[in-house]
């Protein structure tokens, strides 16, 4: 059946648009630099880490300042476990239970990703920089399942 008209070109046009935002996703992947994880602080031996005892006290100091209330950063609260969790507007979790180096919230806050440290640099005189051994503790919170 051979088609014909209008209809031909609406859904050649469709295809043709379809095919570019393909690409461009391919293209905004492939633009994306790869995390270093060897620079990842090491977790924690620590066991038996919880949100609550653990991890809480920690994100309190230098985060939820910003990520809480009515209008937080990105849109990522981080005040309760499953808010962290979650993520903010990416749309992508911020936590891979059980495997902390895969986890966008470690790869932040240990600055592994360019313009996207947490806390930022420029606001680290009023929220301070997670130190090598909170960060530890949040790896082994995650690789012990983020719980």
């Amino acid at each position: 059946m051979r088609l014909t008209g209008s209809n031909n070109n609406g859904r050649w046009v469709g295809i043709a648009g379809a095919a570019l935002v393909t690409l461009s996703l391919l293209a905004a992947d492939k633009d994306k630099k790869p995390v270093d994880v060897s620079k990842l602080p090491p977790a924690a031996a620590k066991t038996g880490l919880t949100f609550a005892k653990d991890i809480k006290p920690i994100l309190e100091k230098s985060c939820v300042k910003c990520h809480s209330g009515e209008k937080p950063k990105s849109k990522y609260r981080m005040d309760s476990l499953a808010n962290v969790i979650k993520g903010g507007e990416s749309g992508d979790a911020a936590i891979v239970p059980g495997n902390s180096a895969k986890s966008p919230m470690v790869h932040y806050v240990s600055d592994l990703v360019e313009d996207m440290e947490m806390p930022p640099t420029d606001k680290r005189d009023k929220y301070p920089q997670l130190t090598k051994d909170q960060i530890g503790l949040i790896r082994a919170w995650i690789d012990q399942g983020a719980k």
